[in-house]
């Protein structure tokens, strides 16, 4: 029998959660450790609908890359999130895992999935910062960077960027005619990094959330800088766990169902 511990040790594997940031609330959200699993749902955020479609679809665990939390709570309101999620997970014995920051900075995790979809062959971490539990390693840290295999303009490139990730709308700064081949990438919210980028020596930075001054700075430096968005750089998140997931259980021998719930939108809308 399959418990939630041992889904938790699988993901371990696939992004040990020892490496997510301080601050990150990566792991266990709600449920049980013993409880049996025979269903997985995944999703990017714990929301109110993918916790009713996990719970129609009789979900023993829900797999996400947000967590459910990252502030403590004051109360917990059955009738508003987050309390609605753990008041279905509790009734219905749905366990909530999050795998954040971990996934963000694992090897061959959310990062470097990211940059291998928009042709970015990277050469390691944009940012280096070993645990104490980890030895340095080149491959495990916060964003990548890397090279495309040959120069391009940089207006040709977003479109590369907005057809491979299928978005209908990039924010750019910097010379569009200007010639791309060291990227810098940071999926989420990477402008608290707008430092390490311009020293790095990459000539592009590809992130999300980024703010006015931010890309001023980028500007005053005559680079370029390409904001896709927090969902447009994590909402692949889904088919990486999904993915890696389902090789680790099936290399285990198990049977045990995984469905990606893909009804999840950016939460902004441009008009």
């Amino acid at each position: 029998m399959v418990k939630t511990k041992d889904i938790l040790g699988f993901l371990n594997i696939i992004a040990p959660f020892d490496i997510a940031e301080g601050w990150d609330n990566s792991g266990l959200q709600a449920g049980n450790l013993i409880w049996e699993v025979k269903k997985i749902m995944i999703g990017l955020d714990v929301s109110l609908p993918l916790m009713n479609a996990a719970e129609k679809w009789n979900s023993d665990l829900v797999l996400t890359h947000h967590p459910l939390m990252i502030s403590p709570e004051k109360s917990i309101d059955f009738n508003r999130m987050p309390g609605k999620a753990i008041e279905i997970a509790a009734r219905k014995k749905i366990s909530i895992i999050s795998a954040h920051t971990n996934l963000d900075k694992a090897q061959d995790g959310l990062n470097d999935y990211f940059a291998s979809k928009i042709g970015i062959k990277t050469t390691g971490a944009f940012l280096v910062d070993p645990s104490s539990s980890m030895q340095k390693d080149e491959m495990t840290g916060i964003g990548r960077i890397g090279y495309l295999e040959s120069p391009i303009m940089l207006k040709h490139f977003v479109h590369q960027i907005k057809e491979k990730l299928d978005l209908k709308h990039l924010r750019v700064t910097g010379n569009m005619d200007m010639p791309v081949t060291t990227v810098a990438v940071c999926t989420g919210s990477g402008g608290s990094l707008i430092d390490e980028f311009l020293i790095s020596g990459a000539d592009l930075y590809i992130t999300g959330d980024i703010k006015y001054h931010e890309a001023r700075r980028v500007e005053e430096y005559s680079k370029g800088l390409v904001d896709v968005g927090h969902f447009g750089s994590e909402h692949m998140a889904v088919d990486l766990l999904a993915d890696k997931l389902d090789h680790a259980i099936q290399m285990a021998g198990l049977n045990i169902q995984i469905k990606k719930f893909k009804k999840e939108k950016d939460p902004f809308i441009i008009v």
